[in-house]
């Protein structure tokens, strides 16, 4: 790596940053205790159970309402709330959400299949006979069904490798009908639940916890960026070339300020221009917040992201956030590491610009694969000038050859490493070996911040 600033020479600031417990674990623990009171709930209402099928239906029930708590659960976690998108990061409420989408379409498989074996074996019927009188008689069933068929049409489109050969605007709008779904499905849980039949404090709660998650849904999803650019107005003022492939959008709107967006977090960017205007895709603000200007820096890896070099200044844009944790409110040391890869440097040059640190207690480690690759290159040179900070880049050599960011580079670039928080960002086979020399260079988990949205 070669290295083009070195700290000057000054006294070392004292300061403490104390540690933030992460509430990622709260959220699980909450998250598992509301299944465990589901549990319950069939627990308390079912008196015995009896025969093989008497054991089908009771699973079937268990694996029904632990369905709907998943519904539920799949609502609150993609209404954008920001105290989880800020709080636990936006990656992980991403891989929650997914994690979530994955048990709901195995319970409502698993609940379909042993409810009509159940009834079916109850009946003395087959189970196709049985699906018919069940689909076609029972109340609010039909709702139901198209539900279900809605919930496991969008769980097919989201596997991995289904979702990597749709069109990703295909993919949003087919996710979208998963709130369809959840509703029809919702008055089939009412009407055909048992649990629910007579229960009145289990209907005021489940209605509880569905008007509860739809109205955060409403409110963060649909009022707040409504009020957002209603209030801001955003338009783009420039586009800037900064590399091959990558350029800076400069954005202008009014009371900025008050959009309370840090160095490091990400907006959602909708551009109201004719082929954008459909696709509101995340990209970091790749400079600190100004009170008359935003910036975004972004390399040209699709059709949406290519045709930004062709924006007008002018055009309309339409926000949505701040989101993400990747921010100085992570800090928990003095001396600071922040790791680069390709255009992820974005977030980390607003961080660099804007994290309070002494001369020598802040470093930025930039990877790209050539030297005309260094976006933002002159704007990093001039901050760690500025600021006494370490700058080192790490390019392919002439023949090709990729320079390894091992956990012996890492610790010969900076010896005290283990005693340094690292914010990681980058692709993410890179952000994977990073975060395993890191590890094995003595840096704790705990001090490696990282987001990443690789589901």
């Amino acid at each position: 790596m070669s290295g083009t600033h070195s700290p000057r020479t000054t006294a070392r600031h004292a300061v403490t940053y104390p540690g933030r417990r992460s509430p990622a674990v709260v959220v699980l623990a909450l998250g598992w205790a509301g299944a465990a009171a589901v549990i319950a709930l069939w627990w308390q209402d079912t008196s015995s159970v009896v025969g093989p099928a008497g054991w089908l239906i009771g699973a079937g029930r268990i694996a029904g309402l632990l369905t709907g708590y998943c519904c539920a659960l799949l609502v609150g976690l993609m209404a954008r709330i920001p105290a989880l998108e800020q709080g636990a990061g936006s990656d992980r409420v991403a891989r929650w959400h997914a994690m979530a989408g994955r048990y709901t379409v195995c319970l409502l498989i698993a609940h379909i299949t042993l409810i009509l074996w159940g009834y079916a074996a109850q009946a003395h019927a087959s189970v196709l006979g049985e699906t018919w009188t069940v689909v076609f008689t029972y109340p609010d069933m039909l709702k139901g069904t198209i539900g279900g068929l809605l919930l496991l049409v969008v769980g097919a489109v989201s596997v991995r490798a289904v979702r990597r050969k749709v069109r990703y605007e295909t993919w949003y709008y087919l996710h979208l009908l998963t709130y369809l779904a959840i509703f029809l499905a919702f008055w089939h849980q009412l009407a055909l639940g048992a649990d629910f039949a007579g229960g009145t404090v289990a209907r005021g709660l489940w209605y509880a916890l569905y008007l509860g998650v739809a109205a955060a849904a409403l409110w963060y999803r649909v009022l707040v960026p409504q009020r957002l650019n209603l209030r801001h107005r955003l338009r783009v003022a420039s586009v800037v070339r900064e590399a091959p492939g990558v350029v800076s959008v400069l954005i202008r709107g009014r009371r900025l300020p008050e959009l309370a967006a840090r160095p490091g977090q990400f907006l959602r960017w909708r551009f109201l221009t004719p082929g954008l205007w459909w696709t509101a895709s995340p990209y970091s603000l790749s400079a600190a917040p100004r009170p008359d200007l935003l910036r975004i820096t972004v390399k040209a890896v699709g059709e949406h992201s290519t045709a930004l070099a062709g924006l007008r200044p002018g055009t309309r844009i339409w926000a949505e956030g701040p989101y993400g944790a990747l921010t100085a409110e992570r800090r928990t040391r003095q001396k600071v590491l922040l790791l680069a890869g390709g255009v992820g440097v974005t977030p980390l040059r607003a961080l660099f610009e804007s994290l309070p640190a002494g001369p020598g207690d802040l470093t930025l480690v930039y990877r790209a694969r050539t030297e005309a690759d260094l976006a933002l290159r002159g704007e990093l040179e001039r901050i760690a000038a500025v600021r006494g900070a370490r700058l080192h880049f790490a390019v392919n050599a002439p023949d090709g050859r990729r320079p390894v960011l091992s956990a012996d580079t890492l610790r010969a670039t900076l010896p005290d490493i283990a005693r340094h928080d690292v914010f990681l960002c980058g692709p993410p086979g890179m952000a994977r070996a990073s975060f395993e020399a890191l590890r094995a260079a003595g840096v704790p988990a705990r001090h490696i911040h990282h987001e990443s949205f690789e589901l």
